[in-house]
């Protein structure tokens, strides 16, 4: 059964840093483009940065460029997110997904809280 969990969310103040870990299992991790989402109540899942499957191309959210880096190993099958400087805004359920570079089915984690507050 494919899967993935992600893990290191949590509370953090103003300015900290998290580092989010997501890992994959029961499907080909490394031919998969890898993404992270977050929401927040009442409103829509955004996209916050995503590299391909060869870890040599990367995006990112407007909000979030400069502040984040997206990477991945698809030898331990794990994507990570490390975010700095973080600020309230920031606050959401942070999921993770795999997404195919051609065809196939979207995989998404079942999400992760980070709060950032003082």
């Amino acid at each position: 059964q494919a899967d993935l969990v992600e893990s290191g969310g949590g509370l953090v103040q103003p300015g900290g840093s998290l580092r989010l870990s997501c890992t994959g299992s029961g499907f080909p991790f490394g031919i998969y483009a890898m993404t992270w989402h977050r929401q927040v109540p009442g409103k829509e899942r955004e996209l916050v940065a995503a590299i391909n499957s060869a870890g040599s191309m990367t995006t990112y959210a407007d909000s979030v460029k400069g502040r984040c880096v997206i990477s991945r190993d698809n030898v331990v099958d794990t994507v990570w997110l490390q975010m700095n400087n973080l600020k309230p805004e920031d606050t959401a359920v942070y999921f993770c997904a795999a997404m195919p570079e051609g065809s196939g089915t979207a995989r998404w984690g079942q999400g992760i809280q980070v709060t950032v507050s003082s």
